[in-house]
């Protein structure tokens, strides 16, 4: 799904630059970098809950390559429609693709776009548009911008996105500390992830993990229904919530450090009567978004709280990424673990 290309051929662009493009990558953090231990500034971004694309503007067109290095110009046709019209040939710039649904950044609807047929996707592409948020450019006018530093890039960037409007904008960005702060806080209603922290001397680094990634978490409650392992010393938490009446599987945890994992067999116990989980699921039972996924057998138990730290990525319907267990919680009745309302949005 997109435009035909001689493979090793890209006019207007500068050489090592024609898709597919290797991108610069973030490491996860788990705080803010305390003052002073960055020699340069810092630049903060808000992490956007979409896919990663860079828009590529040549002299024939526009089109859009995942992190993967995926060709996703067919899946984005009002994306690409608004590049070739805004963007001047000769730039590569790197960005989110985003949806929004009744103000929150709608994941799923990303999901439904890459899976679905020549029939359906004018109709998702209608009754949920996508956006394009920039945060980097790799070219301008066909010159490898990706040597200047970050400064630069960003002045550049702002410049090109003078005459932008929907569905194209610019991202924010800030160097001041205390709002970005206030982003990592207030933000993840909205569906932002969390910050993307870089440093404003640094040039594009493709392939290598020169950015920090920062997720927002909170702390909630979930059912223990299963667990990865023997009873006696489970490696993984198998997360439920009681959804439409029923203990339904909504994602797993990360592995337990040893001690983690001998407290918490301390409130295991085998199942006293039938329980409504298989004793084998399918790899995306745990791991929605992935489709590699084997089979995995469960450890079932009685079910018993579970107090985690999770991020913001809930699909509705499970936790995208792994949760990290704090604390088993056996006072509490699984019957009375409610998803906040945040969570149910």
């Amino acid at each position: 799904m997109g435009r035909v290309r001689e493979e090793g051929t890209g006019p207007g662009l500068p050489a090592g630059l024609v898709p597919p493009i290797t991108v610069a990558l973030a490491r996860a953090v788990t705080k803010m970098p305390p003052v002073g231990a960055i020699a340069g500034t810092l630049l903060y971004e808000p992490k956007w809950d979409g896919y990663r694309a860079v828009c590529v503007r040549d002299d024939i067109g526009a089109t859009l390559w995942s992190r993967q290095q995926k060709e996703l110009t067919g899946y984005f046709p009002e994306l690409v429609a608004a590049i070739a019209a805004t963007v001047p040939p000769g730039c590569v710039i790197d960005g989110e693709a985003v949806i929004w649904s009744q103000g929150r950044l709608n994941f799923t609807a990303l999901q439904q776009r890459l899976s679905a047929g020549p029939k359906t996707l004018s109709g998702l592409v209608a009754a949920t548009p996508a956006s394009y948020a920039a945060f980097d450019v790799l070219s301008v006018a066909g010159h490898d911008a990706r040597n200047l530093p970050l400064s630069d890039r960003r002045a550049l960037l702002e410049e090109l996105a003078r005459s932008w409007e929907p569905p194209l904008s610019l991202s924010p960005a800030t160097t001041d500390r205390v709002v970005a702060e206030q982003w990592l806080e207030n933000l993840p209603p909205t569906g932002i992830e969390g910050l993307v922290i870089k440093d404003l001397n640094q040039p594009y680094t493709p392939g290598a993990r020169s950015w920090l990634k920062l997720k927002h978490r909170e702390t909630v409650e979930i059912i223990c229904g299963a667990v990865i392992g023997p009873i006696t010393q489970p490696s993984q938490v198998v997360a439920g919530l009681i959804l439409d009446g029923e203990l339904r599987i909504v994602g797993r945890s990360t592995p337990l450090k040893a001690r983690d994992s001998r407290e918490l067999a301390r409130w295991l116990h085998p199942p006293g009567g039938e329980h409504p989980w298989p004793t084998t699921v399918k790899g995306t039972t745990l791991d929605r978004f992935n489709r590699d996924k084997e089979p995995v057998a469960l450890t079932l138990v009685d079910p018993v709280v579970v107090e985690v730290s999770a991020d913001t990525a809930w699909s509705g319907r499970s936790f995208r990424h792994p949760l990290r267990v704090l604390r088993a919680r056996p006072e509490l009745s699984p019957h009375d673990v409610v998803l906040g309302e945040r969570w149910r949005t």
